[in-house]
Order: structure tokens, then sequence, then C-alpha cells
């Protein structure tokens, strides 16, 4: 009996180890798909903003607010109709792969997550024109700190963080009211309000969907759901840290 009960033992203390390896295994995956994301994000924004401005006033086509002059390219971008496609196309991504990806192959929901990742890039390379390059990577530093930190309690912690999410899901939503109403109040108090409040709700998100993330592991997952799996989890914590370094970059960074 006591033999029996070694080998039950053993057999639960192994396939234990096999899921834990399978589970960092999976949640390295998720990160590396960010990390990639946000990369081409951040290199698809600089030159899309170096090749937006110019130094040559006889080459420029237009003047940004900043003293920037801006390229036929800039002009674009930044001032033409076309900039409204720039700014909502990521949302059209995004809601792509969330009611999608089922249906896709998973080469296609990488192919769909990298193009986002892209788009992104077009769309953020107007802060460039907004804030200063050394306050921008500053931020962008903070951020990864706070990210990372959240990140690993999400992971860690044993405490169940869904009542927490639900609460921080229904503070999104009314941030996402008062960012519109704001458009049309122009009120800076709002603003600094918003971007305070934003601040806390996504490092909140950072570790309620990290758990997340984590929970839906199941290693009986095949490759092919198992990578769409790891698309989506990258996508909500790009998400999370883009969302974090806007906040953060409204409140710290430093205007041209």
């Amino acid at each position: 009996m006591a033999q029996f009960d070694r080998q039950s033992l053993n057999t639960r203390t192994g396939s234990a180890a096999v899921i834990d390896e399978g589970l960092r295994t999976y949640m390295l995956r998720v990160y590396n798909y960010m990390g990639v994301g946000l990369a081409i994000t951040g290199v698809i924004a600089y030159l899309a903003f170096s090749m937006a401005v110019t130094t040559d006033n006889a080459a420029a086509a237009a003047q940004a607010p900043n003293g920037m002059m801006l390229t036929q390219l800039g002009v674009l971008l930044y001032t033409s109709p076309l900039k409204w496609v720039v700014m909502l196309s990521p949302l059209a991504f995004v809601l792509v792969l969330s009611f999608g990806i089922n249906k896709m192959k998973f080469a296609t929901a990488q192919l769909t997550f990298w193009a986002f990742a892209s788009v992104m890039g077009l769309s953020l390379s107007s802060i460039f024109l907004v804030y200063t390059g050394t306050s921008i990577a500053r931020v962008f530093f903070i951020t990864a700190a706070m990210f990372g930190t959240m990140s690993l309690y999400g992971y860690t912690t044993k405490r169940d963080l869904t009542a927490m999410g639900s609460f921080l899901m229904m503070g999104l939503i009314g941030i996402i009211i008062a960012m519109v109403v704001n458009i049309f109040l122009q009120s800076s108090a709002l603003a600094f309000g918003i971007s305070v409040l934003g601040v806390l709700i996504f490092v909140g998100l950072t570790a309620y969907d990290t758990q997340k993330i984590k929970e839906i592991y199941n290693e009986l997952d095949g490759s092919e759901v198992m990578g769409k799996k790891s698309i989506m989890g990258a996508l909500t914590l790009y998400l999370d840290f883009i969302n974090l370094f806007l906040m953060l970059l409204r409140l710290f960074g430093n205007r041209n």
C-alpha cells in the first residue's frame, strides 16, 4: 500500500512538473510575441516620423505647430483626412483578432498581429511631434518597469483578481466616456484626471490580464490552439503596455 502511494505521488509530481514547464513555455511565448510587437511598433513609429518631417524648408510641404517642417508624407499622415484612417486602423485589427481568431489559421492570426503592430506604429508616430525624444524614452523605461512588476505579480500571486478585474473594466469604460466628453470640453484638469486614473487602471489590468492569460493555459491544447492563445494573450498585454505608456507620457512627457 505504501509502495502504491509513493508511486501515485511520484506520478502526480511528474505531471505537475510537466504542466509547470508547459506553462512557462506558453507564457514565454506570449511575452515574446508582445515584445516583438512592441519593437515593430517602435521602429515603424520612428521611421514614419523621420520620413514625415524635414529640415529642408524648400522641400517642406507644410509646417507643424511646433515648428517642424512636414514632408508630403507628413501632411498625409498628420493633417489630411487620411489621419483618421491611420488612427482608427489599429482598432479594426483588434476587432478582427478578437472576434475572428477562432476562424483563422494560426499563420493568418500571426500575420494579422504583426500588421496590427505596424499600423499602431504609424498611429503612434505623431507623439514625436508633440514630445521630446528624451522624454519618450524615459517614459518608455518607466512603463516597462511598472508593467514588468505588475505582470510578475499577476503571474505569481495566489489571490484571485477576478473581482478587481471587473472593477477595473468599469473604470476603463468610464475613462473612455470621459475622454470622448473632453474632446468637446478641452479641459486640462479633466485630461490630467483621466491620465492619473488611466495609469492606475492599466497598472491593475496588467496584473489581472496576466493572471487570466495564465489561467486559460491547458496542457491538452494542440499547437494550433496554443499558438492562437499566445497571440491573444500578447495582444492583451500589448494593449495594456501601450495604454499605460500613453497615460504616463501625458503626465510626464516634455512637450516640444
